[in-house]
């Protein structure tokens, strides 16, 4: 086992996200034994297949964890304090993947609470090949903000921001940015069925061509700037596509305008 890893926690919350999280920790060599979910609204199969592997399923008793990760709905979270304000003191470390809800919500719901870390993680996370931003309280000690670095990259990338406004932000470029992604698979199949191919045919080609792309990007070394003037021959296909793409009103103030409205809009629902 890792040695940034809890020595106990309690999973809230193991849906699509949290169990996807707690996968990736049983990998990473997390005892099982040492794990508690609390999710009373866990379909009977998955609890059972949990117990299996020897997640505990029941908190009486456990005392205060070294570790609780919030992992329910947003709209869950006043339901799931009831039960877990009890085990969260002043030594445990509260790591929360709930999209909106603030350090200062967290602690108002867990008033023994002290250390709190907030994270955006994404959707390819519940693959292991996530993109998460986190921030961390003034509380938080050295220790405690190894344990959740190693909690949230056992789904993927971690980006610390020093400011918890950040989050915003992050929310807007990778929490929403696999929906901008889908998009472009979207379109570029549209484009191709436009330009006479037909439509299964553009559907895959375009989804190939995203996802292979995207696995290009993800073992490279080079900037996508670097691997697009790669594939980009003066005069050629590429370039005269591109001089589309990136004009004045092309896709670079698109995706400025798209990221600043989600922003916004993380904001909002933030309050």
């Amino acid at each position: 086992m890792s040695p940034a890893l809890p020595a106990s926690l309690v999973l809230v919350g193991a849906g699509k996200m949290g169990g996807a999280m707690l996968d990736g920790w049983l990998a990473a060599g997390l005892e099982p034994a040492r794990v508690t979910v609390v999710d009373p609204g866990l379909p009977p199969e998955a609890a059972a297949a949990w117990a299996a592997r020897g997640v505990r399923l029941d908190p009486a008793g456990i005392g205060e964890p070294e570790a609780v990760v919030l992992a329910v709905k947003p709209q869950g979270l006043d339901a799931a304090a009831g039960a877990v304000a009890p085990l969260a003191g002043s030594g445990t470390l509260v790591v929360s993947v709930l999209a909106g809800k603030t350090i200062a919500d967290l602690k108002a719901r867990l008033p023994r609470a002290r250390a709190v870390v907030r994270a955006m993680p994404n959707l390819p996370a519940s693959i292991g090949r996530g993109a998460t931003g986190a921030v961390a309280s003034p509380e938080v000690s050295e220790d405690q903000r190894r344990t959740a670095d190693a909690l949230l990259s056992a789904n993927g990338l971690v980006e610390w921001v020093a400011d918890e406004g950040l989050i915003d932000a992050v929310t807007a470029v990778s929490g929403s940015g696999p929906a901008y992604v889908f998009l472009l698979a979207e379109t570029l199949a549209e484009a191709g069925v436009a330009a006479g191919l037909p439509p299964e045919t553009a559907a895959r080609l375009a989804r190939q061509t995203v996802a292979g792309a995207g696995e290009l990007l993800g073992r490279s070394e080079a900037e996508a700037a670097e691997l697009r003037r790669n594939v980009t021959s003066p005069g050629g296909t590429t370039a005269a596509a591109l001089g589309v793409l990136m004009a004045g009103d092309g896709l670079a103030p698109l995706m400025r305008e798209a990221v600043a409205a989600a922003q916004r809009r993380a904001r909002e629902l933030a309050g």
